[in-house]
């Protein structure tokens, strides 16, 4: 299959530019287009077909959940039983990058929900984004645009480098400005409760819904009695090649006490790669030393994180460490895909 790239100029009308890619939509293809979070891989979500061509592409286990894409919120009830958390949510954050998981009409297949009866909605900000599915007219389904396990793509640059071949159109909609996926919830009896974090932080939601009941496999890793609901959280993700390790731990002088592990792992082996931000960066000696942004800057890190890691592929290392900046807000969701990357492999010093 020869894959189309085109450019989407957004200082210029979109109708015309995206026409293209509607019409591949339509006809049961594949799409890969930008959002504010990472790069999906579209295919009409009415069309279990079309869904099945996604799986395949990405060499993603067909039980994981794909997430439908609609362009308002009032749309949501064509596909799904919607309620009051929706709407409340959708006020507060929608377009962006929230997805709410609601009880799934017939109108969905189940090819698309990994034979769940729910659907996972969302409403993406990006303009790019945003025009296509109004062009299309139907919900497009979407994960991320990579091979299933490799870091999600920020650019159209990462998008062709696991799927040219594979699909028939990547969009270049420039780089997505938060970096990681949307944050999923599931509305409960009294509040929601978060299956993935992002950019829409745990103290925002409890600001619009009050109660916000954190799923225990965020941090922690999945048991037969414990198992992820989320799309895109069930199977290891976001993995570079080296093998990654997570380094944790608190107190004044954590950085120092990692650097001192880190700097004798490289003393060991020169080829050792190091992610971590600015604070740590400068106390580590090793040539591959890769850094997220200053300590204070937690959405920077979420920008620059599967960039990074993906970046660890085009360099001799044939370990990684990594060092987390902790758990608050944001940094939740680049902890959960840190620990993900690395396999839940992790050392508290």
């Amino acid at each position: 299959m020869k894959t189309e790239f085109i450019k989407a100029d957004i200082s210029k009308p979109l109708d015309d530019q995206l026409t293209p890619a509607a019409e591949i939509l339509k006809r049961g293809g594949l799409v890969a287009f930008p959002t504010e979070t990472v790069y999906g891989l579209g295919a009409c979500a009415l069309d279990s077909d079309a869904a099945k061509k996604i799986y395949a592409a990405k060499g993603r286990p067909s039980d994981n959940p794909l997430i439908i894409h609609i362009s308002r919120p009032e749309d949501a009830e064509k596909y799904c039983f919607t309620n009051e958390t929706f709407y409340k949510l959708s006020s507060a954050f929608m377009p962006g990058p929230i997805t709410v998981i609601m009880p799934k009409k017939p109108i969905i297949p189940d090819a698309v929900t990994g034979g769940l009866d729910t659907v996972a909605v969302r409403i993406p900000s990006d303009k790019v984004a945003n025009k296509l599915i109004e062009l299309c007219g139907f919900p497009i389904a979407a994960p991320s645009a990579n091979i299933s396990g490799k870091p999600s793509p920020t650019d159209a640059d990462a998008v062709m480098r696991d799927m040219n071949g594979r699909i028939d159109m990547v969009i270049d909609g420039g780089e997505c400005n938060i970096g990681v996926e949307s944050t999923i919830v599931k509305p409960i009896s009294d509040g929601v409760k978060l299956l993935r974090p992002g950019g829409i932080t745990v103290g925002m939601l409890e600001a619009v819904v009050g109660k916000v009941e954190i799923d225990p496999v965020i941090t922690e890793k999945p048991t037969d009695d414990r198992k992820p609901e989320a799309p895109g959280m069930k199977y290891r993700h976001y993995a570079p090649i080296a093998k990654m390790t997570l380094i944790c731990g608190d107190g004044k002088d954590f950085f120092e006490r990692a650097a001192e592990f880190i700097n004798k792992k490289i003393s060991e082996n020169e080829n050792t790669g190091v992610l971590c931000s600015d604070e740590a960066a400068a106390k580590i000696k090793g040539k591959y030393v890769v850094s997220l942004g200053a300590g204070n800057d937690p959405a920077m890190h979420a920008h620059r994180l599967f960039k990074a890691l993906r970046n660890f592929d085009d360099m001799p290392v044939d370990r990684i460490y990594a060092i987390s900046d902790g758990k608050d807000e944001v940094e939740l969701a680049v902890y959960n895909r840190m620990i993900k990357a690395a396999g839940y492999d992790i050392i508290s010093i």
